[in-house]
Formats: structure tokens, C-alpha cells, sequence
């Protein structure tokens, strides 16, 4: 039986105007996906922004990853601007050792000045035929170890002012089109708003970090009414928290001299410089300058500031000693005059920002505050304390009518207590000697020596209140005539009981000079116009009582 060959069934004609509507289906549909695709992960970083207040680390990451998810990215970063240097916030792809280089400050160069500049963004088909002449570090890096080609660079903007940029890289030559521009776009608003979130939220914990710490030095005010010491450590502690500095110090000046008051954290080394000693703060140092100007004074890296390089001892112990590099100092300003610094440092060279040095001028404040706070306390309290002395002077003066003795031992221990002695003797004068009747506080050894020699000749000291009837005062016997000249007196004074700042007020009766009160210190520190002044009252006292002795002993004679 033949076999009828048969002829295959033949495939209807496509219809044109189907394949047309398939094709529009489906882009509508890859448009739709991509459009959801955009929609949940712009709703994921919204997400996260919500749940990271203050904290835009985990937006910056989020954000990257589902933008370059998105957009076909193997590589890219979002990176801040201050202005002035770039840095990345967040990476994505890139090899360890590029990490490094844009993990730190750096500054623009290439499609950053463009995006600087103003552009919408900054499209590099092919990195690879970028001119090699104008590459930069980070752009090598890119091109060598990320293996990227086609390069894309959207701006962060905030109030048209560049804040940064988003960068995404392909490792081959395939251009971002305008839809994925203009996602990469939306991504950075986020960011923006991201940061500036973040911003706010910084800016409301410092305001409230800063009213806290306020608040907390004032309680410290208030509970140690004239006394500084807890005062100053407080204001110390709170101001390196604030500024992130590693050490800080408080200076008293007065003039080019300036006396450490307080430390906080200071290196044992440092420390054990400073002391309680007076150093001289040249017009070329931190605290020189701050008292010369009455402003905030800031050293960038203390190695390369003048003071350093001229060899000035404050500033060559501080680096030397302490490893300073950068350092702020503020006045501590009373009625227009600067009464000291209050100074904090870095141990590496990192300027601190205008806010840190708002906030330790108002701890300076605060430190001037507690400053008067203690001078009018002390005030008050010494003014009691005189007129209590003198209230038990004058009780002892008439509980002992006639009798000296226990009227100048009361007026040399209230005049040493007060003034800040050590020791001292009550003279009086008999012809051209002169006679110890009241002596507290000697040595053993100056003690025996005044023993062997009750009268002595007139020293210096003594001419010289007869001569001027004033008070006289040496801020170091050992500089004295007397002691430079070898009177047996005033050698013994100063090498027998140690004396070195001295004061003597003399006892005048119708305005002539019958003895004087001269009291000692063993450190070279000078007496102050209120411990004069008391001291001179004291010596009145001494001649009433004299003069009560001498009447008492004609009444009795008669």
C-alpha cells in the first residue's frame, strides 16, 4: 500500500500588533516590580531611620545596600563632606586596602569638584579611559583592585550646599540609566534626611549633656561655699568629658607668672613639673597669649608652634613630658582682667570645634564664679575672725591690767594664726638694742640662740621702721641686708627657724618707734595688704596696752 506523504501543519502568521502588546505587558510589568522593588526598600530605610535615632550608621549601610541591589552596583560608598575633606560614612564592595584610604579624611579631586561644583551628577562610562594623569589615590585603587568601570556619583545636597555623595560602580562598561539615577537620587534625600535627623538629635543630647553638667558644677558650688579645690577638679572633669581632650589644667596669673591650681588626668611626668610652683608663661605660650588677648586661644600641633620651636620650658615640658599636640585655653576673665586660663589638651593633633570651645568658656565662667563666690565668703569670714581676735585681745588686755606678758602672747598668736606664719617676736626697744618680750613659734635651735643673746643691736630691719614708721616686708629675708651683710640676728632669723618671707609693722607711741611685731614665714610667699593691715592693728593693741600698764603703774606708785 502506498504511503501518502502528508504536508506539516503549518504555524499561524504572529500577529504584529500581539507581539507588541506582550512586549509593552511586559516592561509594564518590569516596570511595576522594579517600581515595588524601589518602593520596599525605600520603605526598609525608612524603617531604619526610625529605628536609629541620632545613630546614622545603620541608614548609611541600609541605604547602600539596597541601592546598589538595586541598581546593579558591585561597588560604591556614601561619603560626608565638612566642607573642606571627604569622608566615607558607609562602604559597600570595596577591597580592605581601599577601605583604608576612604575611611579618613581626604580631599576632592576629579567627579567630586564636578559634584562641588554644582553638577546633578557625575556619569563615568568607562573609568578605565579616564585621563591615568588626573587619577586620584582612591580612583587607582578603584580601578586596580575593585576592578570597576562604569562609574556613577550622586550628590548629598542640603540647602543646595553639597554634604556629600552617594558613588556606585559596575565591574564592566554598562552605563546606569535614567531610571536608576534617578533611584540612586531618592536614596540620597534619605540620606540627607538621615543625617540631618541625626543632627538634631546630637544637637538636643549636647544641649541637654552640657545644661547637665552646668547644673552638676553649680551643685558643687553650693555645697562647698569657699572652697575651690572641689570646685576646680569638678569644672576639670566635666569640661575633658565634654571636649573629648585627654588631660586638663587650671592656672591662677598674674602677669607673665601663672601657679597651677588643679589638675585633672595630667601625666605623673607633666605633673610633677608643674607642682605648686610659679612658672612663667612667655607671651609665645597657650596661657600667654590667652591672658594678652582675653580670648579662647587654640594650638593646632604644639611641636610646630613658636613656643615649642624657641625652646620655651612651659611649652617644652608640656610635649616633651606630657605628649601634647593640640591644646585650647580659655581666660578665666573677672572686671575686663584675666585672673587665669583654664586649659584642656589632645594628645593628637585634632582641632576642637567651635561648640567644645563655647562650652569651656562657660566652665571658665563657672570657675570665676566659684572664684568670687570664695573671695566674698572668705572676706566675711576673715572680717569675723579679726574682730573676734581683737574682741579676745582687748578681753586679755582687761583680764591682765599691768601685766604685758599675756597680752603680747595673745597678740602674737592671733597675728600668726591670721597672717599665715610661722613664728614671730614682739621687740621692743631699749636705746639703740632692742629686746625680745613675746617670741611663738621658734626652733629649738633659734629658741637657744635668742637665749644666749637677749639684747641685740638694732638690726636693718628695725632702722628701717624707725626711719620710714611704716610697715616693711621682705619676700625673702636671705635677699635682705641684714642677711647679706652677716648680722648675727638676721643670720640666725633665716638659718636657725628658716625664715624667708618676713613682715614687721612697727609699735608707734606719739609717733615715735618703741619696738615692732615681725612675724615669718619659711616659704617665699608675700603677705597681703589685709594681713598687713591686721598686723599693724595688733600693734596698736600692743601700745594701748602699754600705755594701760604705764598709767596702772603710776596709780600704784602714788
Amino acid at each position: 500500500m502506498a504511503t501518502i506523504p502528508t504536508t506539516p501543519a503549518r504555524e499561524p502568521a504572529a500577529d504584529p500588533e500581539l507581539e507588541v502588546l506582550r512586549h509593552t505587558n511586559a516592561v509594564l510589568q518590569r516596570e511595576r516590580d522594579a517600581a515595588l522593588a524601589r518602593e520596599a526598600a525605600l520603605a526598609v530605610v525608612l524603617d531604619v531611620i526610625n529605628a536609629s535615632p541620632g545613630d546614622p550608621k545603620p541608614v548609611f549601610t541600609a541605604i547602600l545596600e539596597k541601592a546598589h541591589l538595586l541598581c546593579g552596583a558591585a561597588v560604591g560608598a556614601l561619603v560626608r563632606y565638612d566642607g573642606s575633606h571627604f569622608q566615607a560614612m558607609a562602604i559597600h564592595g570595596y577591597p580592605e586596602q581601599l577601605a583604608q584610604l576612604i575611611d579618613r579624611p581626604y580631599l576632592g579631586a576629579g567627579p567630586t569638584l564636578a559634584l562641588i561644583s554644582g553638577e546633578r551628577y557625575v556619569h563615568v562610562p568607562d573609568m578605565q579611559e579616564s585621563d591615568s594623569r588626573r587619577r586620584t589615590e582612591i580612583m587607582r585603587g578603584l580601578i586596580e583592585h575593585a576592578h570597576v568601570r562604569t562609574g556613577l556619583f550622586v550628590p548629598l545636597r542640603k540647602d543646595n550646599l553639597l554634604v556629600g555623595f552617594i558613588s556606585a560602580h559596575r565591574q564592566e562598561v554598562r552605563p546606569f540609566s535614567d531610571a536608576e539615577i534617578s533611584l540612586l537620587e531618592s536614596f540620597a534625600a534619605q540620606a540627607v534626611i538621615a543625617m540631618e535627623n541625626a543632627r538634631l538629635i546630637t544637637e538636643q543630647r549636647e544641649a541637654l549633656e552640657q545644661q547637665t553638667a552646668t547644673t552638676e558644677v553649680l551643685q558643687v558650688i553650693n555645697a562647698s561655699p569657699g572652697n575651690l579645690a572641689p570646685v576646680f577638679d569638678a569644672v576639670l572633669e566635666k569640661a575633658l568629658q565634654r571636649c573629648g581632650a585627654a588631660f586638663g589644667i587650671l592656672w591662677l596669673t598674674e602677669g607673665e607668672q601663672a601657679r597651677t591650681v588643679a589638675l585633672h588626668n595630667v601625666p605623673p611626668a607633666l605633673a610633677e613639673y608643674y607642682g605648686d610652683r610659679i612658672h612663667r608663661a612667655g607671651p609665645t605660650t597657650l596661657v600667654g597669649k590667652a591672658v594678652r588677648t582675653l580670648m579662647p586661644t587654640q594650638v593646632a600641633d604644639a611641636r610646630a608652634d613658636e613656643a615649642y620651636t624657641s625652646g620655651d620650658p612651659l611649652r617644652r615640658a608640656s610635649v616633651d613630658l606630657g605628649g601634647i599636640r593640640t591644646l585650647l585655653g580659655v581666660p578665666l576673665i573677672r572686671e575686663g582682667e584675666a585672673i587665669g586660663v583654664l586649659a584642656i589638651f589632645r594628645q593628637e593633633v585634632r582641632l576642637f570645634s567651635d561648640k567644645q570651645i563655647a562650652l569651656l568658656q562657660n566652665f571658665a565662667a563657672q570657675a570665676v564664679i566659684a572664684m568670687e563666690n570664695a573671695r566674698l565668703i572668705n572676706e566675711q569670714r576673715e572680717a569675723l575672725e579679726q574682730q573676734t581676735a581683737t574682741a579676745e585681745v582687748l578681753q586679755v588686755i582687761n583680764a591682765s591690767p599691768g601685766n604685758l606678758a599675756p597680752v603680747f602672747d595673745a597678740i602674737l598668736e592671733k597675728g600668726l594664726r591670721l597672717a599665715e606664719a610661722a613664728f614671730g617676736t614682739l621687740w621692743l626697744h631699749e636705746g639703740d638694742q632692742i629686746r625680745a618680750v613675746a617670741t611663738r613659734g621658734m626652733t629649738p635651735a633659734l629658741a637657744e640662740f635668742r637665749a644666749r643673746n637677749p639684747l641685740q643691736p638694732l638690726p636693718p630691719t628695725s632702722l628701717r621702721l624707725i626711719e620710714t614708721k611704716r610697715s616693711l616686708q621682705y619676700r625673702d629675708v636671705r635677699e635682705g641686708e641684714g642677711y647679706r651683710s652677716g648680722v648675727p640676728g638676721s643670720r640666725a632669723v633665716a638659718d636657725l627657724g628658716g625664715a624667708r618671707a618676713m613682715l614687721g609693722v612697727p609699735l608707734l607711741k606719739e609717733g615715735a618707734v618703741i619696738g615692732s611685731i615681725q612675724i615669718y614665714r619659711q616659704e617665699v610667699r608675700a603677705f597681703t595688704d589685709k594681713q598687713i593691715s591686721l598686723l599693724e592693728n595688733f600693734a596698736a593693741q600692743a601700745v594701748i596696752a602699754m600705755e594701760n600698764a604705764r598709767l596702772l603703774d603710776g596709780i600704784r606708785a602714788a
